[in-house]
């Protein structure tokens, strides 16, 4: 493969036929599969896998030791926690050949999940969501939201900036707003749907 502006390091493997944006760096023992799309400003960690046909947006951090397997997507600014697992296939058998059974799951822009967390195939990730360390997901998880536990349960809502919002209301039968204490943006929480305020 021709290399256009992206780092490898030199036990890395490389299949034919991926694209790898500029700036992304590939760590040591990682596998990135034919197929394959990794986007601008990329960092994957050591002992990676991507696997045939998955999608990285830009920005995308994988940490060290997560495979991420066919039909998993990321949107730009995604962050894959240290040893984070997903799923392809929701009844795996090593006798039985359920390729053409794989579920997908899109992680959405700005969501992270933690270290050793679960996330059981079919469910999608919010944008900016925040999956605790060892969580495991088993159903979708709504933008803004953060999910801790086995399995995951929603705890509140967080920023873009990774902080946790403190609304002046529970949003059910009129809007409650927040401050991210960070960044200083304003949320808006309704129905169990969180915006961010433009």
């Amino acid at each position: 493969m021709e290399n256009k502006g992206y780092f490898a390091h030199e036990t890395a493997v490389i299949d034919q036929g991926c694209t790898i944006g500029a700036g992304t760096k590939i760590w040591h023992f990682s596998h990135i599969m034919e197929g394959c799309e990794l986007g601008e400003m990329c960092n994957i960690g050591q002992n990676v896998v991507i696997s045939p046909g998955v999608v990285l947006g830009r920005n995308v951090k994988v940490q060290n030791n997560v495979s991420v397997y066919t039909g998993v997507t990321c949107g730009d600014d995604a962050f894959l926690g240290p040893s984070c697992v997903f799923t392809n296939v929701i009844n795996p058998r090593s006798a039985v050949n359920r390729k053409s059974e794989y579920l997908k799951t899109h992680v959405g822009r700005g969501a992270t999940i933690g270290a050793n967390a679960t996330i059981v195939c079919g469910h999608d990730i919010g944008e900016y969501a925040f999956i605790g360390a060892g969580a495991v997901i088993t159903k979708n998880v709504p933008d803004y939201a953060l999910m801790v536990g086995n399995p995951a349960r929603h705890r509140g809502w967080m920023s873009r900036y990774g902080c946790k919002l403190s609304f002046d209301g529970d949003g059910k039968s009129a809007p409650a707003y927040a401050v991210c204490k960070e960044s200083g943006e304003k949320y808006r929480l309704f129905e169990g749907v969180v915006t961010l305020c433009q």
